[in-house]
């Protein structure tokens, strides 16, 4: 548990994160293409780490919202190619 997580709306922040990525790796796992799966985690991977340390709340909030938008983006992409 890290020390800097001081405020209760730091913790459910960082849950929501954690939430969003492992969502992300989930949906991830289910592209049926190798490379295309492979090319996706590593984005998700890069994208969370580049931006591991944010700190203001507006653009925690802010990344968030885009997070959940590509996640549904990808959901509705997956969707279509197995119909």
């Amino acid at each position: 548990f890290n020390c800097h997580l001081s405020s209760p709306v730091q913790f459910m922040r960082r849950q929501q994160v954690l939430l969003l990525y492992r969502r992300i790796l989930q949906v991830v796992r289910q592209v049926p293409n190798d490379s295309d799966r492979k090319y996706l985690k590593d984005w998700a991977r890069e994208e969370f780490k580049r931006n591991k340390s944010a700190t203001e709340e507006d653009t925690i909030r802010m990344m968030i919202t885009q997070g959940n938008m590509q996640l549904k983006e990808l959901e509705k992409t997956l969707a279509l190619a197995k119909s």
